[in-house]
């Protein structure tokens, strides 16, 4: 792998650590702006509907902006968004800081999943999208339990803050290591907008980034209410929510880096095996979370089959669109977070049924089953592999 490919990684860093900290702030959001927990928590939604327009958006807009200006362009906007969101007192203006942010991240995540795709051979994208991807989950091991502790010893403020600040390396990195591409002549050599936007008719495309999006939607269900579950389901105090997510955060990396290594060849066995398992495990995570050794033990081991699951099921997303070079890094940045948008509002209706703040984890087990009973029977197709790349 590249050394530009692991500096792509770094400011994916920056960006998962402000997609992944409102697991640790959205209480003290709430109270801070006097808003209701629920309501905090469409925050989260907030950056991925941002995500999910911003990623086809943006990519159309950007396939025709040098390379290397573009990216650096979304990490300066990245960081002026989260400027303005550490300095408001408005709920209605954080939120809208939220999504100019995630329309940045989209914008940057997409040329970069198109960027990475270019830096390896065609039989690799998986690994290239593993190491895009370790950013964000080292972001969830050190960036978000960092930011836990921060804003628990400082406010949520500080956080924002602290964003902002891991903004400046990644923006030089882009600078010194991102070649200065052309990116007008490599769109003029390709297919045309319209025609890789015909790709979305492509039934086998639909239905991968449908699943990515499922599974997705089940791993933010839960992980955007885990504070509640940590302090008052298992009873552990405010600094325990550092470390569930830092064991989250582990576990992620180690399934991403699993996945790289399968995803490309053998996709219907890290589904095959995974699903199943990511399945059991969310309600057993749900009668357990009293018990707080099974709850460090299961957030470490749900993080892992859940960034097993969902990168390859992306992977799968890249090699439907290879037909789309510039355009197909926003169909995967869009099928990821439409997951991440639909997952906490599913989990917020729960939290006031009798299941209380168990909900989200049940409401994350319904999700993956949902994904399984529509990808059995269609196990073959997605499990095609490498054979669809060879094919076109």
């Amino acid at each position: 792998m590249s050394l530009p490919l692991y500096l792509l990684a770094m400011a994916v860093f920056a960006m998962g650590t402000s997609e992944f900290m409102l697991a640790g702030l959205v209480p003290d959001i709430a109270a801070d702006l006097d808003v209701t927990v629920g309501t905090a928590g469409t925050l989260t939604s907030a950056f991925a509907i941002g995500m999910v327009v911003g990623a086809p958006l943006m990519a159309g807009l950007a396939r025709n902006w040098p390379g290397r200006s573009g990216l650096l362009g979304f990490v300066l906007m990245f960081l002026a968004a989260h400027v303005v969101g550490a300095a408001t007192s408005s709920f209605p203006v954080l939120f809208a800081t939220r999504v100019v942010a995630a329309l940045a991240n989209a914008g940057f995540l997409a040329v970069a999943l198109t960027t990475a795709a270019t830096l390896v051979s065609a039989d690799k994208k998986g690994r290239a999208l593993a190491v895009l991807l370790s950013g964000t989950t080292v972001a969830t091991i050190a960036g978000v339990p960092g930011g836990s502790v921060l804003g628990t010893l400082f406010g949520w403020r500080a956080t924002f803050w602290a964003v902002a600040v891991f903004c400046l390396p990644a923006a030089i990195g882009i600078l010194k290591g991102i070649p200065a591409r052309r990116g007008q002549q490599d769109a003029a050599d390709g297919p045309a907008l319209r025609s890789e936007l015909a790709q979305l008719r492509s039934p086998r495309l639909l239905l991968v980034m449908l699943l990515g999006a499922l599974v997705n939607a089940a791993t933010f269900a839960s992980f955007t209410f885990l504070k509640p579950v940590v302090t008052d389901t298992a009873g552990l105090g405010e600094l325990w929510i550092s470390v569930v997510l830092m064991l989250f955060g582990v576990g992620s990396f180690a399934g991403v880096t699993v996945a790289g290594r399968l995803s490309d060849q053998r996709p219907g066995l890290v589904i095959a095996a995974g699903g199943p398992l990511l399945l059991v495990g969310w309600p057993v995570l749900a009668a357990l979370a009293d018990e707080p050794v099974a709850l460090l033990t299961l957030v470490f081991v749900q993080g892992g089959l859940s960034f097993a699951l969902g990168s390859t099921l992306i992977t799968r997303v890249l090699y439907e669109a290879a037909g789309a070079p510039t355009m197909a890094g926003s169909y995967a940045t869009a099928a990821f977070n439409v997951g991440a948008a639909v997952g906490p509002l599913v989990a917020a209706t729960t939290l006031s049924t009798p299941v209380g703040n168990l909900g989200p984890l049940w409401a994350s087990g319904l999700l993956v089953a949902v994904a399984l009973l529509i990808a059995f029977p269609l196990r073959t197709v997605i499990a095609a592999g490498r054979r669809t790349e060879v094919l076109r």
